[in-house]
């Protein structure tokens, strides 16, 4: 049963590749590698580095072949399969008191409420992990093949609170798991998701201070607000924190950054930006960043995108060309992106840019990200706004391939609603100032 369970379907075959001139072809199935069967894609990878291989290949028809291939060592075969990890995806086994899944309204799509806690992302992806829905027999095999980095979603040091912020009678000592990798000399980056009268305080100092016993191998920290929907019924209490709050717990990580930074040359744990414009507090310069290692936390993303735009913008002379555009973003965002609209016009004084913050109804108004901007919102604080020739859109808004929306509004029913041509920016500062700056040509691709 296991073994129908876990086939490795091959999905298509690279032009040209070692998998093609054996005459492999999409549905055929990688049976064995070397007389071993493979559990998942770290397997495969593994056993297909060496130069001798002997592949057991069953066809569609119920035929095995058995081919041997002479190639060079970490040549690759040119095959993918249906599944990415070829393997099942591991779902997360907890119930944190802080769970975004779980404020999700209902009536979305499927694939939205999946909770994901596979270590096997974690090394891929960059996804975090709790280290709860993992057994020793995967703590070996990340050391044995030297998976790095594994990112970990702490949220605390303490094993008995641990256990109640993720509702798992386990999770205080998966955190042994992370001994385990120090021993066996994995890197690491950790994240905390910080809930007000909880884990902050002298229990984040706590968390900081055992983290740090890890240094090196443990690159970094990131501490982020746990973030809150209107769809929390029935679901453990979250305060909100103001903005004293924010100011104390800036307080509190550049404290611990000015230690760290004398004891080991780096400031190792990071405040995501959240924190500084609940503050208030001005965004700090790159340096402080040490390389922007936690930007898929939010971590210096507001930093890296001002520096970007005012590159791109040093790079262009100015003139008199004029152009009317929208943009649309998360209110978070609005007032940096104010700013730089602000440095654009100042080379090009004709080009019009009607910005728009939209207010997170559809979550709730205390969702700021421009992420979770969904299509109605949009329609819906737009319609009758002044647009231009199009509106520009960033593309953490929209599932490139789908070209939709969290809420499953399209980018044409935005489109066809408001009347104009949506533009979609990626999010380096280079691709916005294009934005702005030069006509909208829809045949480069740039939507896609």
């Amino acid at each position: 049963m296991a073994e129908e369970q876990n086939r490795h379907i091959i999905r298509a075959v690279a032009p040209g590749s070692i998998a093609e001139q054996l005459s492999l072809a999409p549905g055929d199935e990688l049976v064995r590698i070397n007389g071993k069967k493979i559990n998942d894609v770290f397997d495969y990878h593994y056993l297909t580095n060496e130069e001798y291989l002997t592949l057991i290949v069953r066809k569609p028809s119920g035929e095995e072949w058995e081919l041997e291939i002479e190639k060079e060592y970490e040549d690759d075969l040119g095959i993918s399969f249906m599944e990415g990890l070829m393997d099942k995806y591991r779902s997360c086994r907890n119930k944190c008191i802080f769970c975004f899944i779980d404020q999700m309204p209902p009536g979305m799509r499927e694939t939205l409420y999946f909770k994901d806690d596979d270590a096997r992302l974690s090394f891929l992806q960059g996804n975090y992990i709790t280290l709860t829905n993992m057994g020793e027999e995967d703590v070996k095999r990340i050391c044995f093949y030297k998976l790095s980095p594994i990112n970990i979603s702490v949220h605390t040091m303490n094993p008995e609170l641990r256990c109640k912020m993720l509702n798992n009678r386990f999770a205080g000592e998966a955190l042994e798991k992370i001994k385990k990798f120090f021993n066996a000399g994995i890197t690491m980056n950790a994240q905390i998701v910080l809930c007000k009268g909880i884990n902050d305080g002298k229990e984040l100092d706590y968390s900081i201070g055992e983290l740090e016993k890890f240094l090196p191998l443990m690159e970094s920290v990131s501490i982020v607000p746990a973030g809150k929907t209107k769809y929390r019924d029935g679901l453990f209490p979250l305060s909100d924190f103001s903005k004293e709050d924010a100011e104390a717990v800036l307080l509190q990580i550049f404290d611990w950054q000015e230690k760290l930074l004398a004891r080991h040359g780096t400031r190792f744990v990071h405040a995501s930006d959240e924190w500084f414009f609940m503050a208030g507090h001005p965004v700090p310069p790159a340096k402080y960043y040490e390389g922007f290692g936690q930007l898929e936390n939010g971590v210096g993303m507001v930093r890296l995108l001002m520096d970007e735009t005012k590159e791109a913008l040093a790079a262009l002379r100015g003139d008199n060309r004029e152009m009317e555009l929208s943009m649309a973003t998360g209110v978070l965002a609005a007032p940096v992106l104010e700013g730089i609209l602000a440095d654009i016009r100042k080379k090009f004084p004709n080009i019009t840019v009607h910005l728009y913050p939209v207010i997170n109804h559809f979550f709730g108004e205390e969702i700021t990200v421009a992420g979770l901007v969904t299509g109605q919102d949009i329609i819906g604080q737009l319609k009758g706004k002044p647009l231009g020739d199009f509106l520009c859109l960033p593309s953490v808004m929209v599932r490139p391939q789908e070209r939709d929306f969290l809420d499953d509004y399209t980018i044409k029913d935005v489109e066809t609603t408001l009347q104009t041509r949506v533009r979609i920016v990626k999010s380096d500062g280079v691709s916005l100032v294009r934005a702005v700056t030069q006509p909208f040509v829809e045949e480069e691709g740039e939507n896609l």
